[in-house]
């Protein structure tokens, strides 16, 4: 039985779960933080708010999908759970890197580019 089809599976269902739950909670809270940036312009802060949210499942579902092709043969229980455990984290550890970048920028150029 080949156990990296099973590790592909169960990765791909943890990370795209977590990438879609995060990826909503950051769209739903995210517009009241973008509308206190640039007050007076709601529309413009939905459309940044959905330009941010397509941005961050293309760059994180494309990231989770090519990883796939980076991992080794799986020959043993451990080494499954260890390497899924791996994987899955650094995707974590990606997601709230980006969500950091993600609000410095915008905290420090959308001001300039509304004036």
């Amino acid at each position: 039985m080949n156990l990296n089809l099973i590790a592909y599976t169960f990765f791909l269902a943890i990370t795209i779960y977590i990438i879609v739950v995060v990826g909503q909670i950051c769209y739903r809270n995210g517009n009241t933080y973008v509308l206190s940036l640039v007050p007076g312009h709601k529309d413009l802060c939905t459309r940044i708010n959905r330009i941010l949210l397509t941005g961050y499942y293309l760059v994180n579902l494309g990231y989770t999908a090519t990883t796939l092709a980076q991992w080794e043969r799986i020959e043993s229980v451990g080494s499954f759970v260890e390497l899924l455990a791996a994987r899955t984290g650094f995707i974590i550890v990606l997601l709230a890197v980006l969500h950091y970048c993600n609000l410095f920028i915008i905290t420090r150029f959308v001001k300039k580019l509304i004036h």
